[in-house]
């Protein structure tokens, strides 16, 4: 019996330096003390703030390019009906 415990300790302590030595491992240890460290699961204060700037600015992204195919889907209905676009004054290209 103490023959046993013995080598299943002599081959247990191998593959748990494996694994832990492992990209799962680290990930895992990286993980846990993540939520050790904040308390917030993982995600803090700066890291929260950078996120935010982004989400405002993909935002303003989205409305612009709302606002330039609106433009350009008018331009294309004002070509296909016939009717000319003005051209802006102090232009003399024509």
């Amino acid at each position: 019996m103490f023959l046993y415990l013995i080598l299943t300790l002599v081959v247990l302590i191998p593959l748990l330096a494996i694994v832990l030595d492992s990209q799962v491992g680290r990930a895992l240890a990286s993980r846990l003390e993540g939520r050790s460290l904040s308390g917030s699961g993982g995600i803090d204060a700066e890291r929260l703030a950078f996120l935010e700037g982004e989400v405002d600015r993909l935002g303003r992204e989205i409305e612009r390019l709302n606002e330039e195919g609106e433009f350009v889907q008018k331009l294309l209905t004002e070509r296909a009906s016939g009717t000319p676009t003005p051209l802006p004054s102090g232009d003399d290209s024509r």
